[in-house]
């Protein structure tokens, strides 16, 4: 996990992305964002890409692959497992049913999304330094001996 990777957001609703890109225009951090509107969306790109986001921001209910089949493929798949990319749910759709299914696939956390700005602002804060945070296998550097 590079701190300074691109956080990716899979977010199909307009308004949250630009909620999301304000906060974080107005927030210390310098990384990178990329807005998938669906899970499939999301998903060829990490296919198709060398780069390994800094972490994954996920909306439950998406068109084409919702949140939970996305996570579900990216758990599923070993070269994507392998990169170990936090992938956290991000959604005002909460209810245990949800939370039970987001951890039973893994997820590294599950935020419930305000309609708040500077509540949305504070929950970015603690994502973000928590993983910056956090020992990881992509933040250590191969020793050749």
């Amino acid at each position: 996990m590079n701190r300074n990777s691109p956080v990716i957001i899979i977010e199909d609703d307009l308004e949250d992305q630009e909620l999301l890109k304000d906060a974080f225009k107005e927030l210390p951090y310098k990384n990178e964002l990329f807005f998938f509107p669906d899970g499939q969306k999301a998903l060829d790109f990490l296919n198709g890409s060398d780069i390994i986001p800094f972490l994954i921001l996920s909306d439950i209910n998406l068109p084409k692959l919702d949140g939970f089949a996305l996570r579900d493929k990216i758990k599923m798949d070993a070269k994507l497992q392998l990169r170990c990319i936090p992938y956290l749910f991000f959604s005002t759709a909460v209810s245990q049913d949800a939370v039970i299914k987001a951890y039973s696939l893994s997820v590294q956390g599950f935020f419930i999304k305000q309609t708040n700005f500077e509540e949305i602002k504070k929950t970015i804060v603690v994502i973000m330094e928590y993983w910056a945070r956090c020992a990881s296998p992509n933040n250590f550097h191969r020793i050749s001996g």
